[in-house]
């Protein structure tokens, strides 16, 4: 077993349980700003062993921080500031183009506005999913369904995996990935009990097993999506802020892919 792994785990779990319960949206905002500064860190990081393209850093590091400000725009306005962020940042990019007297490529534009959508587009809806009308309960579906893929997809796996899914991520198997999806779905559906007979709420248990099962999978495209920028970038892995995880990215890549999609399906069903 892998100890560093596990206690690092534990004590992000910890930290992120801590911050959920106690925190506000500013909070969250903030919070979830400073995470994505440090991925577009390490994602930068890692293209630069790559002549043909380089992120631009500063509209990089600027568009991770315009998460702070989320709720600080009405909630009338909010869906206007959301459609004009690819067009303003495209805006600036163009500009930088220009100001460089084409020192910058369109290929380096490719890099940084993937960069954008990837990292910050992503990781903004999770405090947007907080910020919804009990998001605070909610936001928990995404951490467990996450968090549940990769333990039990990391135990099953690590002892049962005989199946390799793919070469993007050969340590991953079959067994694995449907532990994981199984794992999700059970941890997904007691905490769905406990919202029924604790708080109150009136879920749909089908409806809790279908969104896990989907999200589920949605995170491990997430996880293999990641994977598939670090061996392009030739990388191992995005950093080693975290003990046995890796770097923020390594820690995060599925959560934040999760986030877009659980953020309509919540405005949809709940």
């Amino acid at each position: 077993m892998n100890f560093k792994r596990v206690i690092s785990g534990l004590i992000g779990f910890i930290f992120v349980v801590l911050v959920f319960i106690f925190g506000n949206v500013h909070i969250i905002d903030v919070l979830v700003s400073a995470i994505a500064v440090i991925s577009m860190y390490e994602y930068i990081s890692c293209f630069k062993s790559k002549e043909k393209a380089k992120p631009i850093s500063w509209i990089c590091y600027a568009s991770c921080l315009s998460i702070a400000a989320l709720h600080f725009i009405k909630s009338e306005y909010l869906i206007y500031a959301i459609c004009l962020f690819i067009p303003i940042s495209m805006l600036l990019l163009f500009c930088h183009v220009i100001f460089s007297e084409l020192k910058t490529t369109p290929a380096d534009i490719a890099v940084t506005l993937f960069g954008i959508l990837y990292i910050v587009i992503f990781y903004a809806c999770i405090p947007m999913i907080f910020g919804l009308d009990n998001g605070k309960f909610y936001i928990w579906y995404i951490v467990f369904i996450s968090w549940g893929t990769d333990v039990f997809a990391y135990a099953i796996g690590r002892r049962f995996g005989k199946h390799k899914f793919s070469k993007v991520s050969p340590n991953k198997s079959i067994e694995g990935c449907v532990a994981g999806t199984i794992g999700a779905i059970v941890l997904s559906t007691v905490y769905t009990i406990v919202l029924n007979n604790c708080f109150g709420f009136n879920i749909n248990y089908f409806i809790i097993l279908g969104i896990s099962f989907v999200l589920s999978l949605v995170g491990q495209i997430g996880d293999f999506s990641a994977s598939s920028i670090k061996r392009y970038t030739g990388i191992k892995d995005f950093g080693n802020l975290i003990p046995g995880h890796g770097g923020m990215l390594d820690r995060f890549d599925s959560i934040m892919f999760i986030a877009p999609f659980a953020f309509v399906l919540f405005l949809l069903i709940f």
